[in-house]
């Protein structure tokens, strides 16, 4: 979706990255990037800095930076399209079909936040969706020392977790999941390496369709400020 957003918007200057957050690298990554073949860059964060520099806490998020490199919208939900969650036939029983169930609640946003992308394109810090600086500072996430800690154990977490020391990672990513409970990068990562469908396991007390649950599907993502 995002390769025809970048060949719509890119002869108006505007250039289109995308990055995957992903600690396991380009052998869980590339297989998705390849699937899409884009023209535009394509980028995999392996150390979830932008979680980190940003305040990214779910995907997809959009960041939207100008051309002297200042940000004009901190990150938001961003939708290009119908996404994947919202359609298609669903198993008769067991507990995909929940998860899908649930996901089909969860609300985005696409035409709304297109249509202000087409405009920032067009008239650039002239639209009237591209932020001042104190707006952007007032809209970005505050880095709390809770949210500072998170970010430390979750980076400690990776590292111990490439070093293969799994039992010390989990203790981290588990910590970090505590300090931070909203952001989902964390959380989804984490369960991810223990389980690719992100279930129930013993070593985490949380799993996707609990937690979704608990916060209520149409609270998963943001709604747009624009």
């Amino acid at each position: 979706m995002w390769q025809q957003v970048r060949e719509e918007l890119h002869p108006q200057g505007v250039e289109v990255v995308t990055v995957a957050l992903e600690t396991r690298g380009a052998g869980e990554a590339a297989r998705w990037i390849e699937a899409a073949a884009p023209q535009h860059p394509s980028l995999i964060d392996e150390a979830h800095l932008l979680d980190e520099l940003y305040g990214v806490v779910n995907v997809p998020s959009g960041i939207w930076i100008d051309e002297a490199g200042r940000i004009v919208r901190p990150p938001e939900t961003a939708f290009p399209g119908v996404a994947r969650f919202s359609g298609g036939e669903l198993p008769a029983e067991g507990r995909l079909r929940e998860v899908m169930l649930e996901a089909r609640k969860i609300r985005i946003q696409p035409e709304r936040y297109l249509e202000a992308l087409r405009d920032w394109a067009r008239q650039g810090a002239a639209s009237r969706y591209a932020l001042t600086p104190e707006q952007v500072l007032a809209r970005s996430r505050q880095r709390s020392p809770e949210t500072a800690r998170a970010a430390a154990h979750f980076e400690l977490g990776q590292h111990l977790q490439r070093a293969g020391l799994e039992g010390g990672a989990r203790a981290h990513f588990r910590e970090a999941h505590r300090l931070q409970p909203d952001n989902w990068t964390y959380k989804r990562q984490a369960w991810a390496l223990v389980d690719r469908a992100q279930g129930p396991t013993a070593v985490y007390p949380g799993n996707w369709l609990d937690d979704v649950r608990q916060v209520g599907a149409e609270n998963y993502y943001q709604p747009l400020d624009m």
